[in-house]
């Protein structure tokens, strides 16, 4: 099953930033599809193997972070082409 995920990684610091690039470097090193906006990354693909990659990558960030927050939003099906039609 395919599946899109919408990440917000909010390190809980002045200096935030760091952090965020690093997350999303990650990201992009995957084989997975990529997408980003200032205001999250989407990233998409089947859903085990895509789990099994942000688990490891989740942890790693919560291990180098003393406070930060995900925000994660799972949605059923490949949304990466979507265009709005209105």
């Amino acid at each position: 099953m395919q599946i899109s995920v919408e990440l917000t990684l909010t390190p809980l610091k002045n200096d935030f930033e760091p952090p965020i690039k690093a997350f999303i470097k990650h990201l992009r090193e995957s084989d997975f599809t990529v997408l980003e906006n200032p205001l999250s990354t989407q990233i998409y693909g089947e859903f085990n193997a895509l789990m099994n990659f942000l688990t490891p990558a989740i942890e790693s960030v919560f291990n180098q972070e003393d406070a930060v927050v995900l925000q994660m939003k799972l949605i059923k099906g490949d949304r990466s082409s979507y265009v709005p039609s209105f």
